[in-house]
């Protein structure tokens, strides 16, 4: 019975990561052939060349949603009410574990109306080497460069990249996580430098880097809190009036506390071949308006480092209990949500890449036929 179950189980995990291969293969190729028959419109017309691009980036991101759904892996909403904030630029910060993060938050904002459409990745430049990096390249989204050598030239390259894309494009979302890598990685480095600055000790997260949060609040943060202090009347006037007149500043930090069960993160194999047991993953929500983020960076760095310590007690009490203390962190948390996914809309999608793929290699077929005879 052993053997066959087994043998059951090893079938389940071949057809599963063959059909996210094949997946891939007919999703994201189109979605290039497309973004590439539809270039004319960037220079001519680029609102709506960005409007389409995002439309196609969100049912991408849809088939990813679909991959940890099917697996069984659920997603439950905790915490603060985020409906305020899904229409306002928002800055996304979240621990990190392991690779199933990212899919999991994709999963999350698949269900949540033009938030995937207009939201940017900040993420490790490894993944602009992965089969999704194309896409993210023509999103638009940041690649940062790990390493302490190369941290000054990265945020540097963050600003110009906030400037040139995120303001421009008029993104809403971006998702930032600050630890700067995976739990299991950053952990012992981030104890020693804990102790060695008298800083809390932490087991569930590390601690995070401040650098990215300090770079994006100092190019898109509230106006009125850079000029806080500022007693030319004139000048203060002058920001006002121009901060009034754009919508490029951030108004919320949405701080997303990510719980696995029994704190043993899944990863992209598990989401991939379902190799794992169903489980409920949860996130945790904790909403600030931008203006509570101090801007001296002295102040930022123990904010964020509170943010985190916090998370700590939080994930601490979830595996040792199995429940989040919500009231110490949520003046009125809603009731545990789970996300629920459109198998509907699955399938709609599934046929149109199919479909898209088909008649784009017919094209191809064509054009090589033509020239080549």
């Amino acid at each position: 019975m052993e053997y066959f179950n087994f043998i059951g189980f090893a079938c389940k995990c071949f057809v599963r990561t063959a059909l996210v291969i094949i997946n891939n293969i007919y999703c994201i190729p189109t979605y290039v052939v497309w973004m590439v028959m539809i270039f004319p419109l960037k220079k001519y017309h680029p609102e709506l060349y960005w409007k389409i691009e995002g439309h196609f980036f969100h049912w991408l991101l849809a088939m990813v949603s679909m991959w940890s759904w099917s697996a069984g892996y659920d997603i439950v909403e905790m915490g603060d009410d985020i409906r305020t904030c899904l229409e306002d630029r928002t800055l996304v910060i979240a621990n990190h574990q392991s690779t199933a993060d990212v899919p999991l938050l994709m999963a999350t904002f698949n269900t949540k109306k033009n938030v995937l459409p207009n939201l940017m990745w900040i993420m490790d430049r490894i993944f602009k080497y992965t089969n999704f990096g194309i896409v993210s390249i023509i999103h638009q989204d940041f690649f940062i460069v790990s390493g302490k050598d190369r941290r000054g030239e990265s945020l540097q390259a963050l600003v110009k990249h906030l400037r040139a894309s995120y303001i421009p494009l008029r993104r809403k979302w971006m998702v930032l996580f600050p630890e700067g890598g995976f739990l299991r990685k950053r952990r012992e480095t981030s104890q020693q430098f804990a102790m060695k600055n008298n800083l809390p000790v932490l087991q569930h997260v590390s601690l995070p880097r401040v650098g990215a949060l300090q770079t994006i609040v100092d190019v898109v943060g509230p106006v009125s809190a850079s000029i806080m202090g500022n007693n030319n009347a004139a000048d203060m006037r002058s920001a006002i009036e121009a901060a009034e007149a754009c919508s490029d500043e951030l108004s919320w930090v949405l701080d997303i506390t990510i719980a696995y069960p029994e704190g043993k993160p899944l990863d992209l194999g598990a989401i991939v071949t379902g190799y794992r047991k169903p489980c409920k993953t949860f996130l945790f929500y904790r909403l600030f308006r931008c203006t509570e983020v101090p801007r001296d960076h002295e102040a930022m760095a123990k904010w964020l480092y509170d943010r985190f310590a916090e998370k700590e007690r939080m994930l601490d009490a979830y595996y040792k209990t199995g429940q989040f203390p919500c009231h110490e962190f949520s003046s009125s948390p809603i009731p545990p949500t789970e996300v629920s996914q459109d198998c509907l809309r699955f399938a709609i999608l599934h046929l149109f890449f199919i479909t898209s793929t088909y008649i784009h290699f017919q094209l191809l077929s064509y054009v090589v036929s033509y020239f080549w005879y």
